[in-house]
């Protein structure tokens, strides 16, 4: 398998979708339903070679989820990447200062995201 993405969304059809997309490319892919399940499944992934949030979730959001991710010495320069449908400056600004390292907005094609994701990690 190829590079191992995390892909934290709380809807099941974008991460599937996202999923079917990269798995398409030969990239590996795991799952969480929010930022919480996100941050607890961390520790036992191992190397991950990019993230992709959404920042709208329960439990905990991608902008909280970032920033606890940043403090962890492991996953301090893993490549992170906010899916949302929210554009305005102000929540883009929140997402860089946490540690964001790009935006995709929603609704996004297969040949944003894939370009994106090679341009971040390949």
């Amino acid at each position: 398998m190829g590079k191992k993405i995390l892909i934290v969304d709380d809807s099941t059809a974008i991460r599937q979708s996202i999923t079917y997309i990269l798995n398409q490319e030969g990239y590996e892919t795991v799952e969480a339903k929010d930022g919480l399940e996100a941050f607890q499944m961390l520790e036992g992934l191992g190397k991950l070679d990019l993230v992709i949030t959404d920042v709208n979730m329960p439990n905990m959001d991608g902008i909280t989820f970032i920033r606890k991710t940043r403090e962890l010495a492991a996953f301090k320069f893993v490549p992170i990447l906010v899916l949302t449908t929210e554009s305005q400056g102000s929540k883009m600004n929140e997402g860089k200062e946490a540690g964001a390292t790009g935006w995709i907005v929603k609704p996004f094609s297969a040949d944003k995201l894939l370009g994106v994701v090679k341009k971040v990690i390949d």
